[in-house]
């Protein structure tokens, strides 16, 4: 990890307001303070970085993932969160939300009460840990996927409540089925805290998505997977989270969770500005294929694809660049538009866009660096160099 002020220069720099062919950005104290196309002088600062060839973007932000390199969040102990964090800067990942998976009250409490204490900090060495993405267990047992069906529960506002102060605050996005009993009261309390409200894991037809919607939901989690798919005569969650602006959604582009063409269709329709990037990566990312396990079952992974044992997709091994690079090869967007998903739409949807999601004079130094087969070079967080391709401090993580 390397600390201190620097000069990156010669890079294509994808700036908050516009593009900068041969550009120029000096970091100050964790801080970008100046972006340029006029040679910045350097003689006052610790280094100059020549990145000729290459693209700087604003850090990902992947706003749900189970776990990287081995570790789990339901692992419930700092190395795992550790791990996660140093891991996941290797594909340009510069902040994200610890994701949970159904489980019995317990372990999701043990597994909350770990990020509260790991937030306190700090934390320099990789990822910066932005809240928790609870996934269940207020969700459909119909539309369960590989969350486990034995521990689901109903919304009950009194045990969110509880967690929500066992989190230490932390939790910033909640995955739930509206259509269950209660489900639209926990949307409600959801929304008055500025927590975001997403429909996932839900088998909620259009009529009670639009009632969800009026209560304050705003996100749909995973696109496509674990809901009640489209039909022509009933919308179901991914029709009407296509037709309703009022709905930002994640994607897994990983080309196994969402084929191609259907990727393209969702931009198409939802556009690059309501549309978030995210893995659903679980522990095995970062590692070989295998046996692996995720929320207590057994995982095997082959060829990218995570599956349980009766063929159910269980998460993915999705790195954040691939998911920039599969997502301009299947819609032809512009790298603009894929860091608009990948960066900006998380952090605004996380309310955290007045310092981080973009390249702004006056924000946080989180910073990717891609070549041009967008393939991570370098990654910086808050004016930190926690990755360097090649370097072996960095590449034993």
């Amino acid at each position: 990890m390397e600390n201190g002020n620097c000069v990156l220069k010669g890079a294509s720099i994808v700036g908050e307001t516009q593009s900068y062919d041969k550009g120029f950005l000096k970091v100050e104290d964790g801080i970008i303070t100046e972006v340029t196309e006029q040679e910045i002088e350097n003689h006052r600062h610790d280094k100059s970085i020549d990145l000729s060839g290459c693209y700087v973007v604003p850090g990902f932000i992947d706003v749900h993932i189970h776990g990287s390199h081995g570790a789990d969040t339901m692992d419930a102990s700092q190395i795992c969160l550790e791990t996660i964090a140093k891991s996941i800067v290797r594909e340009g990942t510069t902040g994200f939300l610890a994701t949970t998976i159904t489980q019995g009250q317990g372990r999701i409490e043990q597994a909350l009460a770990n990020v509260a204490e790991y937030a306190k900090g700090p934390h320099n060495e990789g990822a910066q840990l932005l809240g928790v993405h609870l996934e269940g267990p207020f969700i459909s047992a119909k539309r369960a996927g590989a969350q486990p069906v034995e521990h689901i529960l109903e919304p009950n506002l009194s045990l969110f409540n509880r967690w929500y102060e066992v989190s230490g605050r932390t939790i910033k996005l909640v995955t739930l089925a509206p259509e269950t009993e209660q489900g639209l009261q926990l949307v409600g309390a959801l929304r008055s805290r500025q927590i975001i409200a997403s429909i996932g894991h839900s088998d909620a037809v259009h009529e009670q998505m639009m009632d969800a919607i009026s209560h304050g939901a705003n996100h749909v989690t995973h696109l496509y997977n674990g809901m009640r798919g489209f039909h022509h005569r009933e919308p179901g969650v991914a029709g009407t989270a296509l037709a309703r602006n009022e709905l930002t959604v994640e994607l897994i582009v990983d080309g196994i969770h969402v084929h191609p063409e259907v990727v393209k269709a969702t931009y198409d329709a939802k556009t690059a500005d309501n549309i978030i990037l995210i893995t659903d990566a679980m522990r095995a990312k970062w590692l070989a294929d295998g046996t692996y396990e995720l929320g207590g079952q057994t995982v095997h992974v082959k060829n990218g694809k995570a599956l349980l044992q009766d063929g159910t997709l269980a998460g993915s091994v999705l790195k954040m660049n691939d998911a920039v690079k599969n997502v301009m090869t299947y819609t032809g967007c512009s790298l603009e538009e894929a860091v608009q998903m990948a960066s900006v739409n998380p952090a605004k949807q996380l309310n955290v866009f007045d310092r981080k999601g973009s390249i702004r004079v006056g924000k946080d130094a989180d910073l990717t660096v891609l070549d041009q087969d967008w393939n991570v070079v370098l990654t910086m967080c808050q004016g930190r160099i926690v990755y360097q391709k090649g370097a072996k401090s960095y590449e034993n993580h």
